[in-house]
C-alpha cells in the first residue's frame, strides 16, 4: 500500500509497521476520550458518509481510539498528533483537541480518495496501511482570507471552504465582510447597512479597465444566525473565523448606506452608490466623533458573534485626498495636534486599537497600519511584501506574512492566453511551494513574532464558487504544507515529490468537487475568453 506516502500537508515522520493493513468495517466504533468528541462527531459525520458504515460509541478490539496525551502535548504541541495503525488498533493521539482532529484528517486521507464522497461508491471494507505518523504545525497561523464582497458567496459555499480548510490542516479562515462593492454582515442596529450595502446595480466583468458590465444586480449577506454558524461550524473544526470591518478606507458601501459617515463637506455622499467597480476608491471615512461611535456599534455586534481574539479592521489603501481638501478634517488634524493626514489614519486606527484591547480583543490590520506609528499590540498582516512585516517583527509586533508576490491567489497560475482575466504576475504550483514565510536573515527575536502565513482570495474577477476553486486550487494545497511542513529552504524542496503526491490529491478533490485548474491547463468552461485583466511579466519584486 503506497498511499499512505501520498499526505499533504506532509508530516513530520511516517514509519511502516508492515506491509499487511486494517480494515473498519460494520464492528468499527470511535472511542472518544474527554477533548475529542468534536473529532468523533466529524468522523462519524464524513467517514461514515463516505464507508456506510455506523461508526458507533463504543470501546473494544474493533475500536478507533481517540485521546488528548500530554507525552504528544509535550513533544508535538496542542496541535501535534500521533496516528498509530496497528494490527489490532487505531489509535489517535492529540497535543489536544485540535491535535486529535488533524490526526483524522491524516486518517481519512490514508483510507484513499473514496473517503472524501458523501455517500460510499464501492462495497466491502476500508483499509488502512499499517502506519505511525508522528506530526505537528510549523506554524500556528495557517490561513486563507476569502473576500466576500466583491463577489458574494452563499453561506453553504462558505461552510463548504470551512471543510475544505479543514481537509488541508488550515486552521485561520479571515473572512473579508466589508468593502467599496458591498457590506456583507448583518447589523442589527443600523438595517441600513445591509438594506442598501449588500447590493449594487450592476458589476465591472473582468479587471478595471474592461469595457464591459454585468447588468445583473449583485448582492447578498449573511444574517446573524448565518454568521453564528459559520463561526459554529468553523470551531467544530478548529478554525477560528478572523472578521474584517474594514476602515478608514475601503467604505463606499458603508458610506452608500449612511451618507453622513463621509466627508460631507467635499462630496455629495448621499450621491452614493454601492461601488460596481474595482480599485482603490476615494470615499473613505470622515474623522469624526459620529463616525467612531458608529463604527463601534458596528463591533459591538461583531465582539458578540465572533469569539476570535484578533479582529481585523483593515486600514489599507485610504488615499489622503477628501482628507486633504476637507476643512472639517484639516480642523480634527489641527484639534489632535497630528502632523499631517498620515497621522490622522493612524489615529482612527489607534482608537479602535484601545477599543478593542479594552475588551480583551487585539487588533490586526494590513500594513499600512505601520504608517504614523502603530499602536502597542496590533499585529500586521503583511500583504505589500515582505518589509512590513520585518519592520512590524523588529519592532516587536506580531505578523501574519501574507505577500501579495507570492501568495495572493487571485494573481494568474500560468502564463498564456488561456488562464482566465489573467491578474498580476505567474504563481504557479511550484512557486507558491517555494515560498517561504519567514525571510532569511530575520533575527531570532524578531522571527518569534512571525505567527504564521495566509493565503488571500481576492474576489474581483471570480464571479462565483467555482471561479474561487479554480483561483485557489490546486495552489492551496502547496500553500497548506508550507504552513504546516517543516520544509528545508525553497530551493532545496522536493517539488517533483510533491507533484507525485498531488496525484493521489487531485483525485481527493475530484470526490469533495473542487473545479481545480488541472495541470494541463484549463478546462474549455474554465475559460473567459475576450475578458481583460491585468497581467504583470517577468518575476514578480522580493520587496
Amino acid at each position: 500500500m503506497t498511499h499512505s506516502m501520498d499526505l499533504i500537508p506532509a508530516p513530520l515522520s511516517v514509519e511502516h509497521q508492515g506491509s499487511g493493513h486494517r480494515s473498519l468495517d460494520a464492528l468499527t466504533t470511535l472511542d472518544a476520550g474527554p477533548g475529542t468528541e468534536s473529532t468523533a462527531r466529524w468522523l462519524r459525520t464524513a467517514l461514515g458518509a463516505a464507508t456506510g458504515l455506523p461508526l458507533a460509541d463504543g470501546s473494544g478490539p474493533h475500536a478507533i481510539r481517540l485521546r488528548i496525551s500530554e507525552e504528544v502535548a509535550r513533544e508535538y504541541g496542542p496541535e501535534g498528533y500521533r496516528l498509530a495503525v496497528g494490527d489490532t488498533s487505531v489509535v489517535i493521539e492529540g497535543g489536544g483537541p485540535a491535535g486529535a482532529f488533524w490526526g483524522a484528517q491524516t486518517l481519512r486521507q490514508l483510507l484513499g480518495p473514496e473517503a472524501y464522497r458523501k455517500a460510499p461508491v464501492t462495497d466491502g471494507d476500508r483499509d488502512l496501511p499499517l502506519v505511525t505518523v508522528e506530526d505537528r504545525p510549523r506554524f500556528g497561523w495557517r490561513g486563507l482570507l476569502l473576500d466576500v464582497s466583491r463577489h458574494f458567496m452563499p453561506k453553504d459555499d462558505v461552510l463548504r471552504y470551512l471543510d475544505l480548510l479543514a481537509a488541508h490542516k488550515l486552521n485561520v479562515f479571515h473572512f473579508h465582510l466589508t468593502d467599496d462593492q458591498g457590506w456583507r454582515i448583518e447589523i442589527e442596529r443600523y438595517p441600513k447597512l445591509t438594506e442598501v450595502g449588500a447590493w449594487r446595480a450592476r458589476t465591472k466583468w473582468g479587471h478595471r479597465a474592461s469595457p464591459l458590465w454585468t447588468e445583473t444586480p449583485h448582492g447578498g449577506f449573511y444574517t446573524q444566525d448565518d454568521i453564528r454558524e459559520i463561526v459554529a461550524y468553523a470551531a467544530e473544526r478548529h478554525i477560528t473565523v478572523v472578521p474584517e470591518i474594514d476602515l478608514p478606507g475601503h467604505a463606499q458601501a458603508a458610506i452608500a448606506a449612511h451618507p453622513e459617515l463621509g466627508n460631507t463637506d467635499v462630496v455629495d455622499t448621499a450621491a452614493l452608490t454601492v461601488w460596481d467597480t474595482w480599485g482603490v476608491n476615494p470615499n473613505v471615512l470622515a474623522p469624526t466623533e459620529a463616525v467612531l461611535r458608529f463604527y463601534e456599534g458596528v463591533l459591538e455586534e461583531v465582539l458578540g458573534l465572533f469569539p476570535s481574539t484578533f479582529v481585523h479592521i483593515g486600514g489599507d489603501e485610504c488615499p489622503k485626498d477628501q482628507w486633504k481638501a476637507s476643512p472639517a478634517a484639516q480642523a480634527r488634524i489641527k484639534e489632535l495636534g497630528l502632523a499631517d493626514e498620515d497621522e490622522l489614519q493612524s489615529w482612527f486606527i489607534r482608537h479602535f486599537d484601545r477599543w478593542l484591547t479594552a475588551r480583551g480583543r487585539r487588533l490586526i490590520g494590513w500594513d499600512e497600519i505601520l504608517e504614523g506609528g502603530l499602536a502597542e499590540g496590533a499585529a500586521v498582516s503583511s500583504w505589500r511584501g515582505y518589509a512590513g512585516g520585518i519592520a512590524a517583527a523588529e519592532a516587536g509586533h506580531d505578523v501574519v506574512m501574507c505577500p501579495e508576490q507570492h501568495v495572493y491567489l487571485d494573481h494568474r497560475q500560468a502564463p498564456g492566453e488561456d488562464e482566465p482575466m489573467p491578474i498580476g504576475y505567474v504563481r504557479t504550483l511550484e512557486d507558491v511551494y517555494r515560498f517561504e514565510p519567514v525571510p532569511p536573515g530575520l533575527a531570532p527575536e524578531a522571527a518569534a513574532h512571525i505567527l504564521g502565513t495566509q493565503a488571500n482570495v481576492w474576489t474581483e474577477v471570480m464571479e462565483n464558487r467555482s471561479r474561487v476553486d479554480y483561483q485557489v486550487f490546486p495552489r492551496l494545497a502547496a500553500f497548506a504544507e508550507v504552513a504546516w511542513s517543516a520544509l528545508p529552504a525553497p530551493e532545496a524542496r522536493d517539488f517533483p515529490g510533491f507533484a507525485r503526491r498531488m496525484s493521489t490529491h487531485y483525485r481527493r478533490l475530484d470526490a469533495l468537487g473542487v473545479d481545480y485548474r488541472p495541470p494541463a491547463g484549463p478546462h474549455p468552461w474554465q475559460r473567459r475568453p475576450g475578458v481583460a485583466g491585468r497581467p504583470l511579466e517577468g518575476t514578480p519584486p522580493n520587496v
